[in-house]
């Protein structure tokens, strides 16, 4: 059917439309509709809030809590599709049942927007589900009007010839509805894939991230290249664009496509994991994800540092927990030329010992490492397990304990001392 043929169509259709809605019988089931919904409305308000309260209480099944949600915040809908079931029954036993095709009509069309409401609440992202929730309840209302035919061929009379291949706009309107149905499935499909994943106690977290983030890119691409042939486009007609696309990676996308590649190494050579506790460039803090383009390092203070994958490959980086848990830290400090340096040495060692998080396997060290202007130096050197936890904070629960350890066994710690001695020839100079 052409423009012109379907033009006419739809003046044939309006004329019938315009009768239809004259008839006597049509107004009081106008009227008949419009109080039912009043009614489901004010019956709503009040029953809605209690209902979903009780629904609140469901706890350990939140699939089904949000389809129960779902559900509740659309009482009006509920309502009014029972009511006009319950209307419909009736005037069809006393009446003819075209004097009630109207609200038959209503009844459907309520009962596929509740329908497809709270189906679509299954997906979480608000625009995506508005605009399947529409697409189908707008394909769902043609069906009943019985105009689906008549819309499929007015879209596909508005096409685009493109080389060998016509791109029609019912074309581009299947495809999009199917790309976004198939790229959803395989999306909790890819996100099922990973959780299980991600479980396996046999594999190693970096091959964990690798399995579940190729899984996922690979079940998109196959989900995007099923949906585009399923309405008959042909792929081999996008062989321009690819170039196209190509070349812009080649220019203009060189840092991402850097970033790609440099995450995957990350994740095949091991070199870092979540859960590491790492140091790059002032930046210390542990390894909470490994995404496709960077790596989310959080630090102590709650900082979330997005640091790109190409800045692992070629920076110095410091793994604290790479091959081991276990990291040596030192302390310097400097006590009194009075002191036996020989108790220094074991008293500090016993103070190092007395913090919870130094290590008790390791025995700490302590060392007389040179003879300064005003103070013998000694470093103190011990093990911590949990360098996620902080480096400084246990560094000054050390300089703490040692601190007390010294003050109860009279060790002094210095401080420097100048002393100025001024002559006699000079203060008079200075005296004129």
């Amino acid at each position: 059917m052409n423009v012109d043929g379907f033009i006419a169509e739809f003046q044939s259709w309006a004329r019938l439309l315009l009768s239809y809605l004259t008839a006597p019988w049509f107004f009081y089931q106008a009227g008949i509709i419009i109080v039912l919904y009043l009614l489901a409305m004010v019956i709503s308000w009040r029953i809605e809030p209690q209902l979903e309260e009780r629904a609140r209480a469901i706890k350990g099944h939140p699939g089904l809590l949000r389809v129960v949600v779902a559900l509740l915040r659309r009482v009006e809908w509920i309502l009014f599709s029972l009511f006009l079931f319950i209307a419909l029954t009736i005037m069809r036993s006393v009446t003819w049942p075209s004097r009630s095709h109207f609200i038959s009509v209503a009844l459907s069309l309520s009962l596929a927007w509740l329908f497809v409401a709270v189906l679509s609440r299954v997906i979480r992202n608000r625009l995506a589900a508005r605009t399947l929730t529409w697409l189908a309840w707008t394909y769902v209302a043609l069906v009943i009007l019985g105009f689906d035919d008549e819309a499929g061929t007015f879209l596909d009379s508005l096409a685009l010839p493109l080389g060998q291949m016509r791109l029609s706009a019912l074309l581009v309107l299947k495809a999009a509805v199917l790309l976004i149905a198939t790229v959803w499935v395989a999306v909790v499909l890819g996100r099922y894939f990973d959780e299980q994943v991600q479980k396996s106690d046999e594999l190693t977290p970096s091959i964990r991230v690798l399995i579940g983030k190729v899984a996922k890119f690979g079940l998109i691409l196959i989900a995007a290249t099923i949906a585009l042939s399923s309405v008959g486009i042909d792929l081999t007609a996008f062989t321009l664009f690819s170039w196209a696309i190509g070349l812009g990676i080649g220019f203009g996308l060189q840092k991402v496509i850097s970033n790609f590649i440099s995450g995957i190494i990350i994740l095949l050579d091991k070199s870092i994991k979540p859960g590491d506790t790492i140091s790059l460039e002032g930046t210390f803090g542990w390894i909470r994800e490994l995404r496709a383009r960077f790596v989310s390092v959080v630090t102590r203070d709650g900082r979330e540092y997005l640091i790109p994958n190409e800045d692992f490959i070629t920076h110095r980086v410091i793994n604290w927990s790479f091959s081991d848990d276990l990291v040596r830290l030192d302390v310097n400090f400097g006590v009194s030329y009075d002191a036996d340096p020989h108790e220094v040495s074991k008293l500090a060692i016993a103070a190092a010992a007395t913090v919870g998080r130094v290590d008790a396997n390791r025995r700490p060290v302590c060392w007389l490492t040179g003879f300064g202007d005003s103070s013998l130096d000694f470093v103190l050197r011990f093990w911590i397990h949990d360098p996620q936890q902080g480096l400084t904070n246990i560094r000054g629960k050390v300089l703490l304990a040692l601190w007390d350890t010294f003050k109860e066994n009279n060790i002094g710690i210095p401080y420097p001392h100048r002393e100025i001695i001024m002559k006699k020839d000079a203060a008079e100079d200075l005296g004129d």
